[in-house]
Order: C-alpha cells, then sequence, then structure tokens
C-alpha cells in the first residue's frame, strides 16, 4: 500500500467539501471534491481513488493541486490550443484590404474571392491557410464571401444613361394603358 496522501490545506473540513460539492455544477469538480472528502476522512489512497473513479497516482496528483490552490485548484482547466496564425492587427489590416477591394493592376483580379485572399496571406504575412479558413476569418470579421457583380474599368456611365433613355425596350412610353379584351 502506498503512502498516506498528507492534505496540508486545512480551509475545509471533509463535511464542508462535501456540502459544496452538492452545489457545484461541474460534475467533474465535485468527483475531485469527494476525493480529498474521502482522504480528509483517512480512507485509503486507493480506496479514495476507487471510489471516485480515478487512479491513485491521479488522486495524488489532485490533492497536490488542493494543497496548492483550494478549491479552485479542483477545477477543469481548458487548454489554450493552438495560438492564432493571424494578429488582430493582421486581422485588421486583412478586412481593410477586402473592404477596400483590388486593384487590378496591381492584384490582377478584378474581385477578392477566397483563393485569392489565400494567395495574398501568403504572400504578405508568410502564412499557408486553407481556403476554408480565409471564408471563416472573413465571417469573424464582419464580411461576407458574397461580392458584387464587377464593374468594368473602362465603364462610361453617361454612355448607360443615354442608353436607357434612348432604347425603345426600355423606354418610359413603352408602358401603355392596358388593352381590353374582346368579347
Amino acid at each position: 500500500m502506498g503512502a498516506s496522501l498528507q492534505i496540508t490545506r486545512t480551509d475545509y473540513s471533509s463535511a464542508t467539501l462535501r456540502a459544496m460539492a452538492s452545489k457545484c455544477t461541474d460534475g467533474a469538480q465535485v468527483r475531485r471534491m469527494l476525493a480529498v472528502a474521502l482522504v480528509l476522512d483517512g480512507r485509503p489512497r486507493s480506496e479514495a481513488a476507487a471510489l471516485n473513479g480515478m487512479d491513485r497516482q491521479t488522486l495524488c496528483d489532485w490533492v497536490h493541486r488542493y494543497n496548492a490552490a483550494g478549491i479552485d485548484g479542483l477545477k477543469s482547466r481548458k487548454s489554450p490550443g493552438k495560438p492564432p496564425c493571424l494578429s488582430e492587427q493582421q486581422k485588421a489590416e486583412l478586412r481593410a484590404l477586402v473592404v477596400r477591394g483590388p486593384d487590378p493592376a496591381i492584384d490582377r483580379v478584378v474581385r477578392w474571392r477566397c483563393v485569392d485572399l489565400q494567395a495574398e496571406v501568403a504572400r504578405r504575412y508568410s502564412v499557408e491557410v486553407h481556403e476554408s479558413t480565409i471564408g471563416k476569418w472573413l465571417h469573424q470579421l464582419g464580411l461576407t464571401r458574397l461580392q458584387p457583380r464587377p464593374v468594368h474599368p473602362k465603364k462610361d456611365a453617361e454612355a448607360e444613361v443615354t442608353f436607357k433613355k434612348t432604347s425603345p425596350t426600355l423606354s418610359p412610353r413603352r408602358c401603355s394603358a392596358p388593352r381590353q379584351a374582346h368579347r
């Protein structure tokens, strides 16, 4: 049998730990609190661990965390995860780039597609990401993947207005009074 666990923190008694466990919503933390309460009652480490569905070594690790940080040491911790590929400043630059739109002479595209932005992110920030990641970033930045129809750079707005006024199919004169039905 292993050496007995020493709980150095005397903030709570085993009865107090059980009462606090009944009000806790984190199931894993409840299980750990009940295991520590059993150790406080003087139960052997193997029995306390088995009653709470854990290994003896795992219980020992939780007792050490309880001794160091109290009840908060028994809470489940979320791992930090993978660091983001782009910083907040780089994401702000990406958003400004998308809102401003591409320059056909420099960027060689008339509108930004995810695949174009993927290449631009790789060129500017040396970050290789999947095309779908670009779409997720656009969503996070409050932008949409839908784009308006591109406008030709040599479009003549005045000629368009003149055409609409003089075209027989688009002329307002085309709308006449409704026909009467034959009887």
